[in-house]
């Protein structure tokens, strides 16, 4: 281990020789005879504790101390004096930074010692001028990752990212570009998988908040009390478990962005605790006594009827108001199937690079198959399917319809409202609902009988009795 050096300095040529002796053991020792050579020393090594005596010629040993900070400002300095009165003390203390003096005559034990604790004292100082600068980069790489994932999070979340060009989702960018650059309380409607926490992200993400934390909750998550803690905080001791004080969702989102998904599933006194926020800005964490003041946008997301709730009583209308300010229903999948084609794609390329395989296209007729599948979980539903025809096709190869659910395969029936069972009978309605998979499968098979019949379950002959009976035209292409 490589020693540390000690610089001692004093007019007395028998001073150096007994604190050489002294020390030279554990340190590397350099001796000065005045202040000026000691301070051409220091212009040239690297020195741990300086050693010097206060009553020199030409420069006294406060001075030399005082002007050797600048040059070497970590070393630890020592004063030796002979006059240890307390002016002159506190003359070095401050001048010179001094670290400790030692009143002559000096016992060589505590003079050791007091060396040693010195040498301690200027390592510490540079291992934490090292970890300080470590620090420093580490921020400055934290830094620039944070921008980076900041541009990536903004990428993704922009609009032009999200897809959708139908009529009906052109309606709801159109919504969203109203109150993207305010603070204005958003409710999301919708079934779910329909994007509404896709919707919510890019809101925020491109607007005034972006530079703040976005949190989302689901509050069907959680039971009622840990939902509680979880978007309000506790004190230390409020319940069982709660060994330290917790900061809420709400807390640490503060300048920034809540989503309150599902918020249909909350409990009427929660209900209460989310309108005073929204109404005051503040919360108390639970077991608290003190309100907290919290800036926050809160962008809430339901997939039931909220009017109809309230009327059932099931929903605060105070808090349904508050949340109502500017109301965006979001299409299901099945209102909006000129986007399905581009969803395809979009997943198809995802999930491609993830499972990392080659395959970037999808047959006409697999295509065909998945625009006029139903599609109750919506979009998530889609995904889904498609992250699993995905997994399932061999690369360089594109999906295929074999590839897809066994579901897909099967007649899909349109979403038509039916009459009500107390005025048709039910051979009425197994008629109707006969004649119209009859027909869709005519429609998918351009007329091809055989075809149809095989998508049907049925003999070809059984399929022309059906169709004589029901009086349906066969149109072939």
């Amino acid at each position: 281990m490589k020693k540390e050096t000690i610089l001692i300095v004093d007019d007395q040529p028998e001073i150096l020789n007994a604190v050489e002796r002294l020390l030279k053991e554990e340190y590397r020792i350099l001796t000065a005879p005045s202040g000026q050579s000691a301070l051409d020393i220091l212009q040239n090594q690297r020195i741990a504790v300086i050693l010097a005596d206060q009553r020199m010629p030409g420069m006294t040993g406060v001075e030399f101390l005082s002007r050797a900070i600048a040059l070497q400002p970590d070393t630890v300095r020592i004063l030796i004096t002979a006059y240890a009165d307390i002016t002159a003390s506190i003359d070095a203390v401050n001048r010179g930074q001094i670290y400790y003096y030692i009143s002559k005559p000096w016992e060589p034990e505590e003079l050791l010692l007091i060396i040693r604790q010195a040498v301690e004292k200027f390592q510490l100082q540079q291992e934490n001028r090292k970890l300080n600068q470590r620090l420093k980069e580490i921020n400055l790489q934290l830094e620039q990752e944070n921008v980076l994932l900041r541009q990536n999070i903004k990428k993704e979340y922009d609009f032009s990212n999200i897809i959708g060009h139908s009529p009906r989702m052109l309606q709801v960018f159109k919504l969203v570009s109203k109150i993207i650059d305010t603070s204005t309380t958003v409710l999301l409607l919708g079934d779910t998988g329909t994007g509404k926490e896709l919707i919510a992200r890019a809101i925020h993400f491109n607007g005034p908040r972006k530079n703040e934390m976005f949190v989302a909750q689901n509050c069907g998550a959680l039971p009622d009390t840990l939902l509680e803690s979880e978007l309000f905080g506790h004190v230390r001791g409020s319940y069982t478990g709660a060994i330290s004080d917790r900061k809420g969702i709400f807390e640490l989102a503060d300048g920034g962005t809540v989503f309150l998904d599902e918020i249909v599933d909350t409990s009427p006194a929660l209900q209460v605790r989310l309108l005073r926020v929204l109404q005051e800005g503040e919360i108390k964490p639970v077991g608290g006594t003190m309100t907290i003041k919290v800036d926050v946008r809160v962008i809430a997301a339901a997939n039931k009827n909220l009017e109809q709730m309230v009327r059932e009583g099931k929903f605060r209308e105070d808090l349904y108001y508050r949340l109502n300010v500017f109301p965006i229903l979001l299409p299901p999948l099945h209102e909006r199937r000129e986007d399905i084609s581009d969803l395809v794609y979009h997943f198809i390329a995802k999930y491609a690079k993830k499972n990392n395989k080659t395959i970037s296209s999808i047959t006409p007729e697999a295509l065909q198959l998945l625009v006029q599948a139903t599609y109750p979980g919506n979009i998530r539903e889609l995904e889904n399917e498609i992250e699993r025809a995905v997994t399932l096709a061999d690369t360089n190869t594109p999906i295929t319809p074999e590839v897809l659910s066994t579901r897909l395969h099967q007649p899909q029936i349109s979403a038509v409202p039916e009459p009500e069972i107390s005025e048709r009978s039910l051979k009425d309605q197994v008629e109707d609902l006969e004649k119209r998979m009859i027909q869709h499968a005519l429609e998918e098979t351009h007329g091809n009988i055989l075809h149809a019949a095989k998508k049907l379950h049925l003999s070809r002959a059984g399929l022309h009795k059906k169709i004589n009976r029901y009086k349906l035209s066969v149109k072939s292409k």
